[in-house]
């Protein structure tokens, strides 16, 4: 995920629209990918690509759920926020947990729970000056900006602290990829990886 510095979140109305938009980043380049729980058939998305890519579930809100994401192949779990035993499930599977948090508060409680990279959400709501500030307090804590992350301030998270980032529908022209115009979205994916 560091190296890779982008992972793409699409949060996309159909699953067949997800998986597409998964096939066409991966020609751009990406090879991991956060398909959300919000995702319609998100499990079965999973289990599509976890054999070809490394893909980890999002918005992952409870244990049970972290369970059936860990089954169909999901190498990490994120949360946009504390999920208690979530980190200890994605050890013991031999995967990760990005945990969510906002406040130094929550930051710190999600590093303490495990978090082996702290996802800080909403990122748009406090911009890279609240990550900076964040990273200020706690430099040693992997942190991973999510929502609201654009070409436009990519950048300026970067320059802030981040590890990486977590973009979501950003990352694809939803015109072009709604009309499976596949080297428009390529085109515009690769942008985020230069």
């Amino acid at each position: 995920m560091i190296a890779q510095r982008v992972v793409p979140v699409p949060r996309l109305a159909s699953a067949e629209l997800t998986e597409r938009a998964i096939e066409y980043l991966a020609a751009a380049g990406f090879k991991i990918f956060e398909v959300t729980m919000t995702t319609p058939d998100a499990i079965r998305v999973i289990r599509r690509f976890a054999n070809r890519f490394v893909v980890g579930a999002g918005t992952v809100l409870d244990l049970d759920s972290a369970r059936r994401c860990i089954d169909a192949g999901a190498q990490f779990l994120v949360s946009p926020c504390l999920v208690p035993g979530m980190a200890k499930l994605a050890h013991d599977a031999g995967g990760l947990a990005l945990i969510g948090g906002f406040t130094p508060g929550e930051i710190l409680a999600a590093h303490r729970e495990g978090a082996d990279i702290v996802k800080v959400f909403p990122a748009s709501t406090g911009g890279p000056e609240h990550l900076r500030a964040i990273h200020a307090v706690f430099p040693d804590i992997p942190l991973c900006p999510t929502g609201g992350v654009s070409l436009d301030n990519m950048k300026k998270y970067f320059d802030a602290g981040a590890v990486f980032v977590g973009v979501g529908n950003n990352i694809v022209d939803p015109k072009a990829l709604a009309a499976g115009d596949r080297a428009r979205v390529v085109a515009h994916a690769m942008r985020f990886l230069e």
